[in-house]
């Protein structure tokens, strides 16, 4: 088979998706306080000292008493999306930023004007700026023209798009609107005078552009396609300065797709996106900004908010995965901080050597999201893929997983949102961050590039040889398998398209791995069902009230309420339980062999409750809310609550958890529904009560689940830790007492969608072969 044999080295999502992955931090805009010192080392210069504050004073009404006069810049200045970039500047030089154009009173050093200090590099970025309004910089010596700053939709003409040149094999560079170039490496399937190719792009701050780690390359070039990887600016060998997916990042996105597709070796001139968590994530933010030659996306383990998604679920800052990633992405983009660029660098690249140099302008995003710990729409809302997603128009797919361990199962809160598209699918299973590109996945992902990008009837000839081969080093298996028939076979392009169109859009993947005739924990799917939207429209409602002394094993109960004073109290300990329930490699976790070690936490440190035997078979699909009137003796407390299934054989599963500070409780009532609340998390709701309860909603994050005859439901409530096997939590917890209060007047509960139209297989699962959901003796059994 062609180009199979490159694929045994393929280590896939090893380099996309593991420690190196999602999510990232909120940005904000930090100011300069004095010039920077001077290193001489890349590595150790303060990359956020030389950030400055944009200004948003209006232009002077009245002349000033003395006008500064015109001057010619001595540096060189680039205009960009929102931002001014200062290069060849006199390190340790003040300028100040002016808007508008009238007179200029000289520079004042007294004065609390708004500018920064040239770096060491000779470099400085103004970001976040009005494109409304030209703006001039202010020195000792004058105040030079002004600039035209570009808005977000002033995109060039396709001329400087068609007249850029990639090479057909190798690196080259793409120049952006703002003179800005990105590194991209081109992998064809074949000779470039024998395409034009279906081509994919992926677009990352990994290593996408890196001609000597071709990860994903022999996969795509296998199937037929031709591939290029596109460094994000500020990343790698790509020029610019790096924040998390600021705007200009978007734009850039732009830039690229069109020029790509500009390339003579792409079939009818248009390009899909590919790629898993942050090469998943870039592909919403560039599909925003409507590339015209953008074919599909297919954005695969992403978030629905880089803030409450993962990094503050909640309101409670992830200090196991998020705050580590972002240190990561810090770390990678400063000068030469990837190693391959370095190595570019050393073989005499002098495109990457000079872009380089605007690296000390990157703003400490670990010191942002400390200092942003509450959400607004000036940070957290720039960098949240769920309020712009309905500006995509292409053809989209989606995939991902309820338990991943890095970017979480939150993603699936947005799928109503894109409505933009009316060639919008899912697909979303159990499982971790790899789940989307399993095998259990991949046909679909493979038929829906066929039918948008390539334009062809889809075939899995090809990729049934090479779905083993992939599922190795990834799951730890190779025994997995593609359907063995092409179900479009003998079918034109145009019916294909017309048969994949009228299914249903959503697709559930359930009980994965657990397929019968697979390795216990194989990427493969037991059964699955289709929707035709989400929240799953045949979904009903169901609500278990707790009753009982949660300390204890209480009760979940329909129609079941407490006596006027009832009420569980546990000691908010985070000590009582290990932090996490896996402790390995981060591509361990995917194995099939993988092991973990959930337990119950220590007695007194958590309340639960629990049904009665189900009598009828019970499918939970959707988001849940856990609905709690809670009073803490501290006035505030950090909640934990997790959804288990204890299952007649005495053992106990994993299904889903979801988090909340008590002091994040207010509630978007426009958006919250009963089986989710929606947060606002701005800060605005203040301590508990003192000597009254108070009604504290926990979103559950959505899953998909199969609780049988016989089994029973569980609520375990407690301080966060414990039920995730990679995210912790910087948790305000510690020690106190919080009391849930459950009788007629304060009804606590459980809140589940239902949906009664699901046809499982009545056997139970193997315990611990479901993906993500691992087990443990019922305590109670």
């Amino acid at each position: 088979m062609r180009r199979t044999a490159a694929l045994l080295a393929v280590t896939l999502a090893l380099a996309a998706c593991s420690g190196d992955d999602d999510e990232a931090a909120a940005s904000t805009t930090t100011s300069a306080a004095a010039p920077p010192t001077t290193t001489g080392e890349p590595e150790t210069a303060e990359p956020s000292s030389s950030t400055p504050t944009p200004s948003t004073a209006a232009p002077p009404t009245t002349e000033p008493d003395a006008v500064a006069p015109d001057i010619d810049a001595p540096f060189d200045v680039s205009p960009g999306v929102e931002q001014l970039t200062i290069t060849g500047g006199e390190p340790g030089t003040f300028v100040g930023l002016v808007p508008g154009d009238g007179p200029v009173a000289p520079m004042d050093p007294a004065s609390d004007m708004a500018g920064g200090y040239v770096d060491d590099f000779g470099a400085l970025v103004f970001r976040n700026l009005d494109s409304e309004v030209d703006h001039r910089l202010l020195l000792e010596e004058g105040v030079t023209e002004p600039y035209d700053v570009l808005g977000r939709d002033e995109h060039p003409d396709p001329a400087f798009f068609a007249e850029q040149r990639l090479p057909t094999e190798g690196l080259g560079y793409i120049e952006t609107r703002d003179g800005t170039t990105l590194s991209a490496s081109v992998w064809l399937p074949g000779a470039a005078d024998a395409g034009p190719y279906p081509t994919v792009v992926e677009y990352s701050g990994y290593t996408p552009s890196d001609p000597e780690s071709s990860t994903f390359a022999p996969l795509w070039n296998a199937l037929g396609y031709a591939y290029v990887g596109v460094n994000i600016r500020g990343t790698g060998c790509s020029g610019g300065s790096f924040r998390y997916f600021e705007y200009t990042q978007s734009t850039d996105g732009y830039d690229a797709i069109e020029t790509v597709a500009a390339q003579p070796w792409v079939q009818g001139n248009r390009v899909g996106m590919v790629g898993v968590s942050y090469p998943g994530i870039s592909q919403l933010f560039v599909a925003r900004t409507q590339p015209p030659n953008l074919a599909a996306i297919t954005p695969f383990s992403v978030v629905a908010d880089s803030a409450i998604s993962t990094l503050y679920p909640g309101g409670i800052l992830n200090t196991g995965f998020a705050v580590p990633w972002t240190a990561e992405r810090m770390e990678e983009a400063q000068a030469n901080g990837q190693q391959w660029a370095v190595d570019r660098i050393d073989a005499g690249d002098e495109t990457c050597e000079a872009n380089q140099l605007l690296r000390l302008q990157n703003p400490d995003l670990l010191a942002e999201i400390t200092d942003n710990p509450d959400w607004t729409d000036e940070v957290a809302g720039e960098i949240a893929p769920r309020l712009f997603v309905d500006r995509i128009e292409v053809p989209t797919f989606v995939a991902g997983a309820w338990q991943d361990e890095q970017t979480g199962g939150h993603f699936a809160t947005m799928l109503d949102r894109f409505t933009g598209t009316d060639r919008f699918y899912a697909t979303v299973t159990n499982g971790l961050h790899t789940e989307s590109i399993g095998p259990a996945v991949f046909p679909r992902l493979l038929e829906f590039l066929d039918l948008y990008v390539a334009e062809r009837v889809p075939s899995l000839a090809v990729a049934r040889g090479i779905a083993p081969v992939l599922s190795a080093p990834i799951f730890g298996t190779s025994e997995v398998a593609l359907p063995a028939e092409d179900r479009f076979a003998g079918m034109s392009y145009d019916e294909a398209l017309a048969a994949f169109e009228s299914e249903p859009p959503i697709r559930v993947l359930f009980e994965e791995g657990a397929a019968d005739g697979f390795p216990a924990r194989a990427p493969m799917a037991r059964f699955e069902a289709a929707f035709d939207a989400w929240p799953v429209p045949e979904a009903e409602t169901e609500v278990w009230n707790l009753f009982g002394d949660g300390t204890d094993g209480g009760t979940l109960g329909w129609d079941i309420y407490g006596e006027p004073g009832d009420a569980t109290t546990y000691v908010a300990d985070p000590a009582g339980a290990p932090a996490t329930f896996y402790d390995g490699s981060s591509s361990g976790i995917w194995s099939v062999d993988v092991t973990y070690d959930w337990v119950e936490g220590s007695t007194g440190t958590f309340a639960s409750w629990s049904t009665e035997p189900l009598a009828d078979e019970t499918v939970v699909v959707g988001s849940g809310s856990v609905d709690l009137w809670v009073t803490s003796s501290t006035g505030d407390t950090d909640l934990e609550v997790t959804i288990t299934e204890l299952r007649p054989d005495g053992q106990e599963m994993y299904v889903q958890s979801g988090w909340l500070r008590a002091s994040h409780r207010e509630l978007d009532e426009d958006a919250s529904t009963a089986t989710r609340p929606v947060h606002t998390h701005r800060g605005d709701s203040g301590a508990l009560p003192d000597s009254e309860f108070e009604l504290v909603r926990v979103e559950v994050f959505p899953f998909a689940h199969v609780f049988r005859a016989g089994s029973r439901i569980r609520l375990i409530v407690d301080a966060p830790g414990g039920n995730r096997p990679v995210w912790e939590f910087d948790t305000i917890a510690a020690g106190e007492e919080v009391t849930i209060a459950h009788d007629v007047d304060h009804v606590s509960r459980l809140v589940l969608p239902v949906v009664s139209t699901v046809d499982a297989p009545d056997a139970y699962p193997e315990c611990g072969a479901l993906r993500g959901q691992p087990c443990r003796p019922d305590a109670g059994s």
